[in-house]
């Protein structure tokens, strides 16, 4: 069993920065990959970033690749998003998961976070 807490939300102006934190509680950390979703109020849920238990293996989709950087750090049982360049249409709640592989789709991920919220104003 793994539960997270997302951490670092906040409301940023458009070409600003956020650093996102997911702590993890339990010793198994470090063998689940993790990523990184988002929610904008009416839309799904979807895919932002994903890093596999070692860190040497990372995904971004294809909106945030140049932007965001996913990291982990075993040690603390933390995974991180560094946002810079932030855009309106990147504001939601930004939700971490842990599965067993570094995947794309939410089906595939075992545990989420409750979420934090990020708000980019023009």
């Amino acid at each position: 069993q793994v539960q997270l807490v997302e951490s670092g939300g906040g409301l940023v102006q458009a070409g600003g920065s956020l650093r996102l934190s997911c702590a993890a509680s339990g010793r198994t950390f470090s063998t689940y990959a993790m990523g990184w979703f988002r929610q904008a109020p009416g839309k799904e849920r979807e895919f932002v970033a994903a890093i596999s238990w070692s860190g040497g293996n990372t995904h971004y989709a294809d909106f945030v690749r140049g932007r965001f950087t996913i990291s982990r750090d075993n040690a603390k049982n933390t995974v991180y998003l560094q946002m810079n360049l932030l855009k309106p249409e990147d504001t939601g709640v930004y939700y971490c998961a842990a599965g067993p592989w570094v995947r794309r789709t939410i089906y595939e991920y075992d545990y989420w976070g409750q979420g934090t919220l990020v708000t980019v104003s023009s």
